[in-house]
């Protein structure tokens, strides 16, 4: 379950990224793109990881150059390199893309997202904890910056936020310097452990002076240092950025060069398990006085920019406090009047992403309808789509009147590109012309037979109108019969988008011979508030009858569907939507897949680390007897159907996910074994709630498709 929707946002540039491995080193040959000849038109799992992986666009407003992020990976070596490759994406006067003359500048690129360093051509990036400032063949390190988590230069480059991470846990060795070899920990507090880690530390923000000797008058800088520096959020124990996915995007400099706004929850412990109230904070450089300007809004709010003159602030707020899939609402705030206006209100689905277009005009990604779009919006809550298409797209950069995008779909991996905008008789951004920069998998894709997606609306049993696509096989013959899989999402409130995954990944499954049913089952955004917040406290309900749904009338309906070969997969929420679903068929499946699913939710509301979405999706604590939806909630916990099991089920988990432990995926398993229920465990010592690492990445595939081909058919591995 990915269980948290703020962070999806963040886990998606850190996924497609390819969350290049810390433990590479030096002596390792980086890893560079493969020239992969495949032996069929048919995606394979080796194919999948020989994908260059793009991450992050930035542009620089002074030459016009591009950086953009892309990680490779090598199976055999199992690790990865990312680069930073830097182009023109535009001749100047023929306007066509020139992305291939990208030079590749960094490798084992790990950390914060590259910025160009507003300079004439130089480029900031992170390498092995270090800060680095680059143009041409010069790099020159920035001194003192060591160990450093993410990075942002003011407007004026005289100064520098360096996140760091500080000691906040007294280690065992601390308290007792005699047993420096104990492996123990004493735990006092909750949130002493989050996603995969031990909290012994928190990540700060710290303000420097930054010190730059140039060569004569030119424009070469000859060395950078770090003067004088402050810690925002100096003797306490808060985080800034926000674990476990908060990035440098939770700051902002002020074009003024004076104010910092910065994200933070200040809570610790139990009240930090317990609540999402975040907060923004206005940090004076010169008074050290800090101000509280979203005080009195109980939920999230996150991730401000500064208008470019500096009048207006921006950010993302949910309402209330402990529901973390609350809608996400662009908020502005006149600073000279203190008033805030709730800008998107006209927009029933979260705003993802957004930037300043001028001072009068943002632009956003949200989803609706199960695609992800850009809009612009003014400052009087109008808005307008500027793109279309069955596409995700994601919000890289803002350069003038040229837009950088990453686009994605479900037969498509992340590409760059830059819409060219135009300005309406009102000033409003209109779409103008639409360039692809970059071909990162053209190579691959030029050998593959694509599957086809295929979206359909149908009928709920309330009446409701639900979306759910339909994956073919590639070289799809309708006059054919083939199993069929139906897909679970998870979060549970993560949209069934044309997201691009490389372990879920409805192209490689396609391409096994299966049907993919991909339902956006209630609980889902994109189709409206009421339609998300349904799932919360009723998870056994209309979110499994809309699953129901999908797969009945796609066997009355689609004739090609074999519904005596049926399949039902998911992870995270998913895995539960599994496990329930197993005990509540009736027959209809063959084979069921669970990753980190919930399978015993009274242990899940005690185990899992962040207790403000246990306390909300479940409706409160399964020990209150008089909280009737709290116990309809636990009623449902799919440990209590066992008893129906009579399906072979293949149970996946890793021990480092601490939002699902792995003992849920272990009782799942022994569960079905001592039904005497087919069943396989396939579990990752070293993997967190997804799997990471490449051999482990073709160890999951291939299990998962020789458990399908087991009981279903379909082509095996």
């Amino acid at each position: 379950m990915k269980y948290s929707k703020l962070f999806i946002m963040a886990a998606m540039i850190s996924v497609l990224m390819g969350c290049a491995q810390k433990e590479q080193t030096n002596d390792k040959q980086p890893i560079t793109k493969p020239q992969i000849t495949l032996t069929g038109d048919r995606l394979t799992p080796e194919a999948l990881w020989a994908m260059g992986r793009i991450g992050s666009v930035k542009s620089d407003i002074e030459t016009g150059l591009i950086a953009y992020t892309v990680s490779y990976y090598s199976v055999e070596e199992n690790r990865s390199t990312s680069w930073i490759r830097i182009c023109n994406p535009f001749e100047a006067e023929s306007q066509e893309p020139r992305a291939e003359s990208g030079i590749q500048v960094v490798d084992e690129f790990v950390g914060a997202e590259p910025a160009w360093f507003g300079c004439s051509g130089w480029l900031a990036y992170m390498k092995g904890g270090k800060l680095y400032l680059r143009r041409d063949n010069d790099e020159i390190e920035v001194q003192g910056a060591d160990e450093i988590e993410g990075f942002l230069f003011s407007p004026m480059r005289d100064k520098v936020i360096l996140i760091k991470s500080v000691k906040t846990v007294q280690s065992t060795a601390d308290k007792y310097p005699d047993l420096p070899l104990a492996s123990g920990r004493v735990v006092d507090d909750l949130m002493y452990k989050h996603w995969d880690e031990w909290v012994e530390s928190a990540p700060q923000p710290f303000v420097y002076e930054l010190q730059l000797e140039w060569f004569g008058e030119g424009e070469r800088i000859k060395s950078a240092k770090l003067g004088e520096g402050v810690n925002l959020l100096e003797r306490t124990m808060y985080e800034c950025p926000m674990r476990p996915f908060g990035g440098i995007e939770q700051l902002a400099w002020a074009p003024d060069n004076k104010t910092i706004a910065y994200t933070c929850r200040k809570k610790t412990g139990l009240d930090y398990a317990i609540s999402t109230n975040s907060n923004i904070y206005l940090y004076n450089l010169e008074t050290k006085e800090t101000r509280n300007i979203t005080e009195g809004n109980d939920g999230y709010d996150t991730n401000p920019a500064f208008s470019p003159d500096g009048l207006f602030i921006a950010w993302q707020s949910m309402e209330r406090d402990g529901y973390e899939s609350d809608q996400n609402r662009l908020m502005v705030m006149n600073l000279e009047t203190g008033k805030k206006t709730f800008l998107s209100k006209a927009f029933d689905s979260n705003v993802d992403e957004f930037a300043w277009y001028d001072n009068q005009m943002l632009v956003f990604t949200g989803c609706w309808h199960a695609t992800v779009q850009l809009y612009s919006i003014d400052l009087q809550g109008t808005i307008r789509v500027l793109t279309q298409g069955q596409y995700d797209h994601v919000l890289g950069d803002v350069c003038d009147d040229r837009i950088y995008l990453l686009r994605h779909s479900m037969v498509e991996a992340n590409e760059v590109y830059c819409l060219q905008v135009a300005r309406g008789e009102s000033g409003e951004p209109q779409n103008k012309s639409w360039q692809q920069l970059t071909f990162e998998n053209k190579n691959i894709y030029d050998q593959l037979e694509p599957a086809t997606v295929v979206p359909r609306w149908q009928k709920t049993t309330d009446g409701k109108d639900m979306l759910t696509w339909i994956i073919l096989p590639p070289h799809f013959d309708a006059n054919k019969k083939y199993p069929t899989l139906l897909y679970c999402e998870g979060g549970p409130q993560s949209p069934v988008s044309q997201f691009w995954s490389f372990r879920w990944n409805f192209s490689i499954m396609a391409a096994h011979d299966y049907v993919i049913v991909a339902p956006n089952r209630r609980g889902l955004p994109g189709f409206g508030k009421a339609w998300n917040e349904q799932i919360s406290g009723d998870y056994g309900g209309q979110c499994m009858k809309d699953y129901f749904t999908a797969i009945d009338e796609a066997c009355a309906n689609l004739p090609y569907v074999d519904k005596d070969r049926l399949g039902c997969v998911g992870a995270s929420f998913g895995g539960f939507s599994v496990y329930w679903l197993a005990g509540h068929h009736d027959g209809r499946f063959k084979a069921f897949i669970a990753h980190d699913g919930i399978f015993n939710m009274e242990m899940q509301y005690l185990e899992t680390e962040e207790k403000w979405f246990a306390n909300w999706d479940m409706g409160g604590s399964y020990w209150d007897k008089n909280n009737k939806i709290a116990q309809r909630t636990f009623a449902n916990s799919p440990h209590k159907f066992v008893d129906k099991w009579d399906t072979p089920i293949l149970c996946i988990h890793g021990e480092k996910d601490y939002r699902i432990l792995a003992n849920q995926g272990m009782a799942a398993f022994d569960a079905a074994k001592m039904r005497g229920v087919p069943a396989e465990l396939l579990i990752f010592p070293d993997e967190n709630h997804w799997v990471l690492k490449p051999q482990n990445g073709i160890l999951w595939q291939r299990t998962f498709f020789h458990w399908l081909h087991r009981w279903i058919g379909g082509i095996d591995e």
